[in-house]
């Protein structure tokens, strides 16, 4: 073979150039028995990309082949660029999430914009038109020097790129905590509708057939960021800002607007996004999912950068670009669309019966690989693993009574409960006016644009309790998104994934990722809510010098349900006084692991609630057919901070106060703050009350009347009372406080 590039032979091929691509001793020489010979440097950076975590799941993919992936109404689950689920009228939804946590602590506003543009790739390769954004989001403490500068970086990345592409991002969750100072998260959702005749896949057909690259031009951003992506950080992680991506969204949209213009036709084969790895995984994984070969030229990719060598031009992740396998009889046509919108437009290769990928630039040969070696039999492991120590669940010593108001409001003013206004008011989340329930509730409500239904869309996780009990957490994380679907009264279809842990190379770290994971398994088979899509991000830790960091575990879900009728949706706040305040669901008072301990106690101890999902199934089915019988004026599911955070919380949109009895046969900081599970708060006008109780008992579905909703502040009988425009200001202010400084 031919090699006439400086940068393939400028490198000897050495242990420290394998160690600095991410590859092992023992994986280098698996490449070595695959190839028969050394690759060239060319080579060796393709199979570092396509061998990363990022790309691979080499670590997780033997505990991902566990969850639930089917059910009648899931088209298309797993595997693919995106999820697709069946919504009826010969519609689907398609939808993912994805993270983008490594370049958002590097280069904060561009590593969360291309996160958001990654995703809605993602989407929009399938055929759907994006409807709506969702985000979730991890930062340090606040009192650590890098948050404040961080929290706006990724906020103003995310709206700047979201606003622009004209994509409304409807909701999502922030929290902060010491695990993630070195180390933030951010993971990005997008859900997208498609006809159910006209979703497009990645797998190459037809031999001879163009390769087409469409969209932005080529530069050095983003090498080597899916690398960057599987390494844990340390004191020279600053120097990584060359592998953080440079987004533009106003191209992005126009790739929109010209992928949804040829996929009208028929003239595509087989699309791909070009996202972690860029050309070099989009060619590979088309190829390999067709059992085909591909044979490019590179001198023909778009290039906006002089004198790019092959190495650069595969594993460039520069943003907004595609690669397409078309009709030859319709190249002539796809062209002048992607013209129209001033779109790059290159047939950049073929289709092959080789196998194997080959890759030239004017006239030599740089790399000729086996396709199926590298895109479907990456190493798998099965790596050693310590499961996490059982903690005690734990009895808090009973506090005065009189402190129960002082610390409500300490719980609603601290970081993780305060309002997320300051954030999501950033966010345009009425673009395309089909935003039914807006950001702040408990999950967002989107109308499928020219009917009647629409999608209820959510992201969670519990981190604290993923961390005291991996598996309870899975559960839990789950089952909070299933609440949250059912209590804005929707049906709960699926789940997307984005799976955060520290190093799986540390038995305990691959222990806290195969309890989740079971969790998440048991949850989704006992709630029929299958897994349609997700992402794996590990190596989420900071080393410098002698400590060494991990984030908590967080495997945040992605929820998507339905409302055949989106008249029917319901918000989480008070409508009208006199009403009757029913909580659903049985409570017994949990304080291990709780918002509560942690705020108040200054104690991070103790088991956390144990995740019921018969009890949450059956409450969740119940609440689900009140709402729809139009009995109820507000949801609310009960989850951080408690009862009373959420009876406060319903409280804040109209300044309505409500009284409330707590029973005598309970502690009442253990009633108003325990974090028991497939709880629910119901808005009941009074003369549909007793018929509600009525059907609960009947369906041994624990029910109570806590309290009525009326008057200017939060009462509990012979405990406190607290105007509810004090409690209001003390959530919303926290967090401009805090970014003001």
């Amino acid at each position: 073979m031919k090699s006439a590039t400086a940068k393939n032979t400028e490198f000897k091929i050495t242990p420290q150039i394998v160690a600095e691509h991410g590859l092992s001793a023992e994986e280098y020489e698996k490449i070595l028995g695959i190839l028969g010979r050394e690759p060239n440097f060319t080579e060796l950076g393709i199979f570092s990309v396509m061998w990363s975590e990022h790309c691979s799941y080499k670590t997780t993919r033997k505990w991902l082949g566990t969850l639930p992936t089917k059910a009648p109404h899931v088209i298309c689950g797993p595997g693919e660029n995106a999820g697709v689920i069946d919504i009826g009228d010969g519609q689907a939804a398609i939808f993912k999430m994805e993270s983008h946590n490594h370049p958002s602590y590097i280069e904060p506003y561009q590593g969360a914009a291309t996160g958001v543009g990654g995703i809605l790739r993602d989407v929009f390769t399938m055929g759907a038109r994006p409807i709506a954004n969702m985000n979730s989001l991890r930062f340090g403490s606040p009192t650590h020097p890098k948050t404040r500068h961080l929290v706006a970086g990724v906020v103003a990345g995310i709206g700047g790129y979201g606003n622009c592409v004209g994509v409304p991002t409807v909701g999502g969750e922030c929290i902060f905590h010491e695990s993630y100072n070195g180390n933030i998260l951010v993971n990005a959702m997008t859900v997208g509708i498609a006809a159910t005749d006209k979703i497009f896949y990645s797998k190459a057909a037809g031999i001879g057939n163009p390769v087409i690259y469409v969209g932005s031009k080529t530069g050095r951003d983003g090498i080597h960021g899916a690398t960057m992506a599987s390494a844990e950080f340390d004191a020279d992680s600053e120097d990584k800002r060359p592998t953080v991506q440079v987004g533009d969204p106003f191209t992005e949209k126009l790739l929109i607007e010209a992928c949804l213009e040829l996929m009208a036709t028929d003239a595509i084969i087989a699309i791909q996004d070009m996202g972690a790895a860029g050309l070099t995984s989009s060619s590979l994984e088309m190829a390999g999912k067709g059992e085909t070969g591909i044979e490019l030229n590179l001198e023909n990719v778009p290039m906006r950068e002089e004198g790019m060598t092959p190495y650069e031009i595969m594993l460039s992740e520069s943003q907004e670009r595609m690669l397409m396998i078309l009709k030859p009889e319709k190249e002539a046509m796809a062209r002048a669309i992607f013209e129209k919108w001033e779109l790059s437009f290159a047939v950049i290769g073929k289709i092959t019966d080789t196998g194997r990928l080959v890759l030239k630039m004017h006239g030599d040969t740089y790399a000729d690989l086996p396709v199926a070696p590298i895109s479907t039999d990456a190493p798998v492991y099965s790596r050693p693993y310590t499961k996490t120590a059982k903690r005690p669940d734990l009895k808090v010593k009973d506090r005065d009574v009189k402190l129960l108001g002082e610390d409500l409001k300490k719980l609603l003013g601290c970081p993780d409960l305060s309002s997320k206004r300051w954030i999501w008011e950033q966010y345009d989340h009425m673009v395309m006016n089909d935003t039914a329930l807006r950001p702040g509730g408990d999950a967002a409500v989107v109308r499928v644009h020219g009917s009647q239904k629409a999608l209820a869309i959510t992201t969670d996780c519990t981190p604290r309790y993923c961390y005291a009990d991996p598996y309870e957490g899975g559960k839990q994380a789950v089952a909070e998104t299933w609440r949250n679907l059912t209590a804005v009264g929707a049906k709960p279809l699926a789940i997307t994934n984005c799976l955060n842990f520290g190093n799986p190379q540390k038995p305990e770290i691959m222990g806290q990722i195969v309890g989740c994971l079971e969790g998440m398994r048991d949850a989704c088979l006992a709630l029929d809510y299958p897994v349609i899509s997700g992402n794996v991000s590990l190596y989420n830790e900071t080393s410098i010098g002698d400590k060494v960091s991990a984030v908590q575990p967080t495997p945040a879900i992605g929820g998507v349900g339905i409302l055949a009728d989106v008249e029917k949706r319901i918000g989480n706040q008070f409508q009208e006084e006199n009403h009757h305040i029913v909580l659903i669901g049985k409570t017994l008072g949990h304080l291990g692991s709780s918002l509560y301990l942690r705020e108040v106690c200054g104690s991070e101890a103790g088991a956390p609630p144990p995740v019921d999902l018969l009890a949450e199934c059956e409450n969740g089915n119940f609440v689900r057919g009140i709402i729809a019988s139009g009995r109820a004026s507000a949801c609310h599911d009960i989850s951080d901070g408690g009862l009373l955070v959420a009876v406060a919380e319903m409280g804040f949109s109209k300044k309505i106060g409500a009284t409330l009895t707590f029973p005598e046969n309970i502690s009442a900081h253990e009633f108003a703050f325990g974090e028991d599970q497939a709880r629910y708060l119901l808005a009941v006008p009074a003369e549909h009350t007793q018929d509600i109780l009525k059907e609960a008992a009947k369906q041994k579905i624990p029910a109570m009347i806590l309290g009525k909703t009326g008057g200017d502040a939060l009462v509990v009988e012979e405990i406190l009372s607290e105007p509810i425009v004090d409690l209001y200001t003390i959530n919303e202010s926290w967090l401009p406080d805090y970014m003001e400084g």
